[in-house]
């Protein structure tokens, strides 16, 4: 039985590291992907390989179409196929929308919308090939209801949830499944921004009591991923404590 390799993508991040170590304990061969962060995904695939998971770190600009073709290509040369691929990379911005430049609302579109496409354009066909897939791509609560001062970010997450249901229907006669997950309020660094105020009143408002972990958000993608989800697809799982 062939081992079966995922790529997770933002593996320095809360969520993408938390991914990478549900998968990597669940038995996947896990390529740990980061960018300007390539120490910590480095560190995080030292740490699980002393532990006896096989984990590997890789680094590239997914705003780079040419840089995301290359990065695969080696994937595929050293590996031959993707069996899950987690895009839990991404960036925000928080502004007025009035007030954002052209360069700020390009990284945020780049990474987050334009990086999943040229991930999924490169790797999907070898799923296609072989009959075989999962793809989780990661949204966000503000994705499905929009997020005052994030229009940008809103936006881009937003067109996660469109491409996930359209590839869903793309790639389904193929034996491939894509869905997508929308986070409530995880307690990242992306969260770094807020005081400590701001974070007690979120956890208030979610109806749980409490902000989300990494780790939600991983066992969820792991679930999607496995054969238990095999007739799910197209669709948008929330996992904000009952935020929306």
């Amino acid at each position: 039985m062939k081992k079966k390799i995922a790529l997770v993508t933002g593996a320095s991040g809360g969520i993408g590291s938390a991914c990478a170590r549900e998968l990597a304990a669940r038995g996947y061969t896990v390529l740990a992907h980061a960018n300007r962060n390539l120490a910590a995904a480095q560190q995080l695939a030292d740490e699980l390989c002393a532990k006896g998971m096989d984990t590997h770190a890789m680094c590239c600009d997914l705003s780079d179409s040419r840089a995301v073709q290359t990065m695969c290509d080696e994937i595929l040369k050293l590996y031959h196929h993707v069996d899950a691929l987690v895009l839990c990379a991404g960036v925000s911005h928080t502004g007025l929308m009035t007030d954002m430049t052209d360069e700020q609302w390009h990284r945020v579109m780049d990474i987050n919308v334009s990086g999943s496409f040229y991930l999924i354009r490169a790797l999907a066909p070898g799923m296609v090939s072989q009959r075989s897939g999962s793809i989780v791509t990661i949204s966000s609560m503000w994705g499905r209801s929009g997020a005052s001062c994030e229009a940008a970010y809103s936006a881009s997450k937003a067109a996660i949830i469109g491409l996930t249901k359209a590839l869903s229907k793309e790639l389904g006669p193929s034996g491939v499944r894509v869905n997508c997950i929308a986070p409530g309020v995880i307690d990242t660094k992306m969260m770094d921004e807020h005081s400590e105020e701001t974070k007690a009143i979120l956890a208030e408002e979610t109806p749980l009591g409490r902000l989300g972990t990494g780790e939600d958000v991983a066992r969820a993608a792991a679930f999607l991923l496995s054969d238990e989800a095999s007739f799910i697809t197209g669709q948008t799982l929330g996992v904000d404590g009952g935020y929306l």
